[in-house]
């Protein structure tokens, strides 16, 4: 089965984008990559951050507006629970939600899941698409919604129908050039119906432990006792 390894944003200033998101997830397992591939309007996707309550999500927005985001929609209780719309600096849109409605409590510091939002064209092709490239559906809503399995990545990817996402995310659906986004995986290097680029992901090194020295070889005159000599040396002492 296919996984996913990477995820790589890549933006035009790789300093100010590892500031920012050293502020605002810390800790989040994001790759930065130098570009200037020309993107115009929305990018095509989002990262969608879910959280365990309400406090999480007013927490991670007042760090992303603090560290240079601006507002797309401001967090707010709706029919699926509690979230807002952030874009970075970079030009990223993330989304911070939680499927509570009312706060229980302090933030938690938690992120829950990190999950890659894929606005497509066709969501019921791009997803034969996946599935004939390994990867498994963990959950499907027809034609709408489309959440692979990958429990041992950092990261989930899902398939949204993009002018959904964009409504979803309060941004015009128009956008032209670069996704600005790759992802590294087990099953790539591919690109997929609507663009998006998969790449080969590079496993880590497998640790290698140090060559060992050969053992000596056993000295034939030990633990004899004295004057008792080998079979070697008999058959030496026996020759002419």
């Amino acid at each position: 089965m296919t996984s996913t390894e990477t995820l790589i944003l890549e933006v035009a200033d790789t300093q100010a984008a590892h500031t920012f998101y050293s502020a605002f997830v810390p800790g989040t397992r994001l790759s930065l990559r130098a570009s200037q591939a020309p993107t115009t309007g929305f990018r095509g996707f989002a990262l969608s951050l879910t959280v365990p309550r309400p406090a999480d999500v007013d927490a991670l927005v007042a760090a992303a507006l603090a560290a240079g985001a601006t507002t797309l929609k401001p967090a707010s209780k709706s029919f699926w629970g509690y979230g807002g719309v952030v874009q970075a600096p970079d030009g990223t849109i993330w989304k911070v939600a939680t499927s509570a409605k009312r706060d229980s409590g302090p933030a938690t510091g938690r992120i829950d899941d990190l999950v890659l939002l894929l606005g497509t064209a066709d969501v019921t092709a791009s997803k034969r698409f996946y599935v004939e490239h390994g990867l498994a559906v963990a959950r499907s809503f027809g034609s709408k919604y489309v959440e692979f399995a990958t429990p041992a990545s950092p990261f989930k990817v899902a398939l949204y129908g993009r002018r959904a996402l964009a409504k979803d995310l309060g941004v015009p659906v128009d956008g032209t050039g670069s996704h600005r986004i790759v992802i590294g995986g087990t099953g790539g290097p591919f690109t997929d119906p609507d663009g998006f680029a998969w790449e080969a992901a590079v496993p880590a090194p497998a640790p290698t432990a140090s060559p060992r020295r050969p053992a000596p070889p056993p000295d034939p005159t030990a633990r004899l006792p004295p004057g008792t000599t080998t079979r070697s040396s008999v058959a030496r002492e026996d020759l002419p």
